[in-house]
């Protein structure tokens, strides 16, 4: 089977069995997505969405974020891992935006990458779910489902996010990529994926070599 076909294939049942599938992430403004999203890096969505009903409500702007205390601010999110290092990067994240565009969060990838804290995976997502433009988010469920499946047979997420882009439509780019993290969390999970109930074992690679 090519990959052409198994991609529409998954994208087909997937749009079936996870027709709603979104971000997990609590957020009301771009600002609080782009925040949320680099809180959540190798951190649970759930854990994030508790800190950040009340860090939103203390910090409600961009001037807010950029002028917190350093140390306020490290133990406002202190249950989220690293939050020293995603304390600083939101300060100075914020300062740019401030400094470069207005207070407002850029919708190119070129601009994204420019904040502090925001890698591709940040930045595809909000190009995705605030600007609503293709984009493919790489994370941990991604990585692992699309090389079961056999979409690639890369380990780098840009160079996955790239083999993704090749064979996902712009359409289907972002909802297929939340559509995997609810299949890698709910069924193809990382130590024991049920394959037994999974509705897409006939196309995955790893399934049919067994």
């Amino acid at each position: 089977m090519k990959k052409q076909e198994r991609a529409q294939g998954v994208i087909d049942i997937f749009n079936t069995i996870y027709p709603d599938t979104k971000c997990s992430l609590n957020y009301e403004t771009p600002l609080q997505m782009l925040i949320a999203t680099q809180l959540s890096a190798q951190c649970t969505d759930a854990r994030v969405n508790i800190v950040t009903a009340d860090l939103f409500k203390k910090y409600p702007s961009c001037e807010a974020f950029a002028n917190a205390d350093y140390d306020t601010l490290c133990d406002d999110i202190r249950s989220i891992g690293f939050f020293r290092n995603k304390a600083k990067n939101i300060i100075l994240c914020c300062k740019r935006l401030l400094e470069v565009y207005d207070g407002q969060v850029p919708d190119t990838m070129e601009d994204l990458l420019t904040l502090a804290g925001t890698g591709r995976k940040t930045a595809n997502l909000v190009l995705g779910d605030i600007f609503g433009k293709p984009a493919v988010v790489v994370d941990t469920h991604c990585m692992r489902l699309s090389r079961r499946i056999g979409l690639t047979t890369n380990e780098t997420p840009e160079k996955i996010e790239y083999d993704l882009k090749k064979l996902i439509p712009p359409e289907f780019q972002l909802s297929l990529c939340h559509q995997l993290v609810n299949h890698g969390r709910l069924v193809c999970t990382a130590r024991s994926p049920k394959c037994e109930i999974c509705q897409v074992s006939h196309l995955c690679k790893t399934y049919l070599k067994k």
